[in-house]
Parts: C-alpha cells; structure tokens; sequence
C-alpha cells in the first residue's frame, strides 16, 4: 500500500501540537468497563455443536475499555487524565482501577455501586480471528442518589481542567440529567467540550465545542430525517440541531470529514497503513481531538493529528493506546 502523505497541515505544525498536548488536563466522563481478550488456537470442531474449540494458550489480557480507555490514550498523550464513572463491587471493577493506575490516570472519580456489575467484555481470539465476544452488563441508568453522586464529582473535577469529553455507550451513565447538569456546569467554566455520542443522547449535548459520531450513529439519531441526505448535508444538519461548534464525522475507509460554522467541508483521508483491528479507534480519535483543541490548535490541525493517531491504533490488535513517541514517529516517517 501506498504511504499516505501529510495534508495541507504540515509536518513541523503537528509536530508542535504533539508537544504542546503535554501537561493539558481532560476530564472523561462516560461508560468505563474492562476489556478482556482471551487468546487461543482452533484445531478441531466441537462435538457438542457445529462450533470451534478454542484452546487458550496465552494468559488474559486485561485492558481498560470504554470511557477508560479514552481516558488512558489522554495519558499515553503525555497528558493528565481523570476519569469520572462507575464501576460494581466485583473483581472486574478491581482490575479495571489497577489497569488505569498502570497508565497513569486518576480514579478516584470513580465510583463503586454494588447494585450493578462492572460492564465487562470478553473476546475470545483464535490465531488472529475473533470467535466471540461475550458481554455482562446493566444499561439501566443510575439512582437519582448515584446520579447527584456522579454530578458533584465531575463538577469538582471540571473545575481544574482544561476540558471535558463525554464518552457515551449508552450503558446507563449518562442520563439526561446528568449530561444537562454536567454540561451547563462545563460550559459556565467556559471548558472545552467533546462528545463521543451513542444514538440515545445524541442530540443532549447542546451547545457543545465539537461533537464526533461516526456515520451509523449519526442516521440513526437522525431516523428519518436523515433518508436520502449525503454526509455533508448530514454534518451541517447537526450543527443546526446541537447548535454546536464544530462537527467531525469520521467514515471508516473515507477518513473523516469536519464540519464548522460558516466553513465548507473538509474531509481529511484515512492515514492508515494497514488496517489490523479498529477496536478502540474512535477512542483514540476523539482524546487526541480533545487535546489538541484544549491546546489551542484550530480544528483542521487537531483533526489531523487525531487521523493520524487513529491510523497508527488500527494497526495493533485490539483496544490499544497510542503513545506521544509513536505518533511523533509516525509524522516524521511521512
């Protein structure tokens, strides 16, 4: 494959960014859960139906997930992260905290509620394919209790940092009133704010900097109102409905395309070498975007440096996270 070239941003340009992404503080608020993988080789087919037997031979490979895995790509970055969330009273929830403080990220924001499990999942790989993945959780939202519980944490944490992603997976965190509540208070601090939506709340997050769906997620809030319209009538449509920013609707193979107030589209194409496992790619794209942006970098310079950073995540298996080294390296290859 061809080696894709730098865009209109230059080189020394995102080379600055990465720099100055260093010492900037993100809040991430949203669904955390620990992601397991499970590695193995297949030989035979079960005799007790027409499946494969994977036969585990590497040990558990256990990884922050989710909102946590955002929060963890933040610090990888060279920046500081807290991660505000919940996890149940279970071994998976341990894990998952010991798995954040390895990398660097501050939990405390996290909270324990024994009404409810760690959301978890589970992949089982064989050779390289994944067979299965198996998913234990609770999507109902919190208590009115836990939700005050929630709010007053991520306010004490907001007030210190530079910005805000809300990371949603519709796993129950985010209601409406803790992403109205959450986000007045954000926005009153005049903090940068990111969104990372799911379909339920999509159109929650009024007002907010920069929203980043994908096109699935994007038409399905939409419904019918997005039948028949292409992806630059789509983008402008959100900005219209959230009255927000900016938009950056990323399109798999397509790259991503930016969306702002009196500008035209810009898409910017995929900076992959070789697409591996896109597990975890979003994630990587929307704490890089953050960073940038609460670095003082315009749109077209952050969403580049995320592009690029998403392409170097596609290439390793799984969730993963994307070290400043890495992508430093990866910009002065091109």
């Amino acid at each position: 494959m061809k080696k894709p070239t730098l865009s209109s941003v230059g080189k020394a340009e995102l080379l600055s960014l990465v720099d100055a992404l260093k010492g900037k503080k993100i809040v991430v608020i949203g669904d955390v859960m620990l992601d397991v993988y499970l590695r193995g080789t297949v030989a035979r087919i079960s005799p007790e139906a027409p499946i494969p037997v994977v036969e585990i031979n590497e040990s558990d490979r256990k990884l922050p997930g989710g909102a946590a895995n955002v929060a963890a790509n933040i610090t990888a970055l060279g920046a500081e992260s807290s991660i505000i969330g919940v996890t149940g009273k279970d071994e998976a929830g341990r894990e998952l905290v010991r798995q954040l403080k390895k990398q660097g990220v501050q939990t405390s924001g996290l909270l324990v509620f024994a009404d409810r499990p760690t959301t978890e999942k589970i992949r089982v790989i064989a050779h390289t394919q994944q067979v299965v993945r198996i998913d234990r959780e609770v999507k109902t939202f919190l208590t009115p209790t836990q939700q005050d519980q929630i709010i007053a944490t991520a306010m004490k944490a907001i007030r210190d940092a530079d910005g805000v992603i809300f990371e949603d997976y519709n796993k129950g965190l985010l209601s409406p009133r803790v992403i109205q509540e959450t986000l007045t208070y954000a926005k009153a601090q005049k903090k940068l704010t990111a969104v990372d939506p799911k379909f339920n709340n999509f159109f929650r997050f009024k007002g907010v900097t920069v929203i980043k769906p994908n096109m699935k997620e994007v038409l399905e809030a939409l419904g019918p109102e997005g039948v028949g319209l292409g992806f630059e009538e789509i983008g402008f449509k959100v900005i219209k409905k959230l009255g927000c920013q900016s938009v950056v609707l990323t399109r798999s193979e397509h790259g991503m395309t930016l969306f702002e107030k009196g500008q035209p589209a810009r898409t910017i194409p995929t900076m992959a070498r070789e697409v591996f496992d896109v597990s975890g790619a979003g994630d990587t794209v929307i704490a890089t975007l953050a960073l940038g942006l609460a670095a003082g970098a315009p749109l077209l310079l952050a969403a580049t440096l995320s592009n690029y950073a998403a392409g170097i995540e596609v290439e390793k298996l799984g969730v993963a996270t994307v070290s400043s080294q890495e992508l430093r390296q990866r910009l002065r290859d091109q």
